[in-house]
């Protein structure tokens, strides 16, 4: 191991000597007469040893072993002087000096002491890490691998699960405003990046683009923090596992639902107040137009099936979520799952609590009348009964039946 040394004394004959002597013992010497040179020195580079006089005209020695404590702790530094007394030499030792010589001294003297002052000074250290590496011993170790579905089934039955149904109601309404405006801004960025999409990409492509662009809802809903109807299915592991009951999660669903609904419209109205929908020439909004077009106009039956695949997709992004512990694993769990049930053109009953109500706006607000469309069939009780409705209950059964209890019957049913 390269050592180096610092000599800092006023007496040139003692650095030559200190010189000769260490330089044949393998040490990278470095002199000096300035003892404020010398604490500059110890300063900017790490020195092995330092041997320090104990009196010089420009600054008492004392008073640099004192500075070399604070500021080169790393050192090992050795007193040497021409005056020896016990009071000084035990105030240097109190003062973080490891030994001290008195002058003259002989080559074997000086190496001895030098070599046994780094031993105490590896001896300290070795200490001062045990203690501490003691003192860590004490707190536990965050586990940072992610969880196992086995994991994930007992913390959404026993933890999640529980948590939801014991929030106090005022913050579980604004966590579901939160929610349900989180979800609308992935609808609207899905929207805003695919409308004028080249035909010649393909509609495939298109789909997968809206789908990436609408994950970021859920991301926003799972990190940020809100509290979303759909993923709220799978309460009912904690209901079957009889954490909480039925009439408490009902009606929690219902605040939630509510209130994403609300959150949702303020977006909507945010957006058409925004103007932004003039976006090429009114083509954003011919497209938000048609999207809620196409929705209204779904049979009931494709409807409820279209929404059952969609919480299937999502309340699975919730699951994977959970069993990330990091950030970037809970966004790249969230990615994949609701870009599928985009892309696949599921129905997902808070995205449509904005894209169709954006229609309505645009069509009968703003006159946006695609060519080929009966915009008068874009109406309120056609959004409840021919797409709210079904899908809200296709959601459920998705969200229930295939994640929640399909986990709870892997995983927590009692063994006969």
């Amino acid at each position: 191991m390269n050592q180096s040394m610092l000599v800092i004394d006023d007496d040139t004959a003692v650095l030559a000597s200190c010189q000769r002597i260490f330089t044949e013992e393998g040490f990278k010497v470095t002199t000096t007469t300035d003892p404020a040179e010398g604490l500059e020195l110890a300063t900017t580079k790490e020195y092995t040893v330092v041997l320090c006089d104990w009196h010089m005209p420009k600054l008492d020695g004392m008073d640099v072993v004192t500075r070399l404590e604070t500021d080169a702790p790393e050192s090992a530094v050795v007193m040497i002087s021409g005056y020896p007394s016990v009071g000084r030499a035990t105030e240097a030792m109190q003062r973080g000096v490891m030994d001290y010589l008195p002058k003259p001294f002989t080559p074997e003297e000086i190496s001895a002491v030098v070599k046994k002052a780094i031993m105490v000074k590896l001896t300290q250290e070795r200490k001062a890490l045990g203690r501490f590496e003691k003192i860590l011993g004490k707190f536990p170790t965050p586990n940072m691998d992610d969880k196992v579905p086995k994991n994930i089934a007992e913390t959404v039955a026993e933890t999640v699960g529980v948590s939801k149904a014991t929030s106090p109601w005022l913050s579980l309404f604004v966590l579901g405003v939160m929610a349900g405006a989180y979800v609308a801004f992935g609808g609207l960025f899905a929207t805003t990046i695919t409308f004028d999409m080249s035909p010649e990409w393909g509609l495939g492509l298109k789909k997968l683009v809206a789908g990436g662009a609408f994950s970021l809802g859920l991301m926003l809903v799972i990190i940020a923090g809100a509290e979303l109807f759909t993923g709220n299915s799978l309460m009912i592991s904690s209901i079957i596992t009889g954490r909480i009951t039925w009439s408490n999660v009902l009606a929690r669903w219902t605040v939630v639902y509510f209130a994403n609904f609300i959150g949702s419209l303020i977006l909507a109205l945010l957006f058409y107040s925004s103007g932004l929908w003039r976006t090429g020439g009114d083509m954003l909004a011919v497209a938000a137009v048609k999207t809620a077009y196409t929705k209204v106009h779904l049979d009931f039956w494709e409807a409820l099936i279209r929404a059952i695949g969609c919480n299937w997709l999502v309340c699975l992004a919730v699951w994977m979520a959970l069993s990330a512990r990091q950030t970037v694993g809970k966004i790249f769990a969230i990615f994949f799952p609701i870009t599928a049930f985009v892309a696949i053109g599921f129905e997902h009953c808070v995205a449509n609590m904005y894209f169709i109500p954006v229609g309505i706006f645009l069509s009968h607000w703003a006159g946006i009348s695609p060519e080929g469309l009966d915009i008068s069939t874009i109406t309120w009780g056609a959004f409840a009964v021919n797409n709210l409705i079904p899908v809200t209950i296709g959601n459920i059964i998705g969200g229930v039946v295939f994640v929640g209890l399909g986990y709870w019957g892997a995983y927590l049913r009692p063994s006969r």
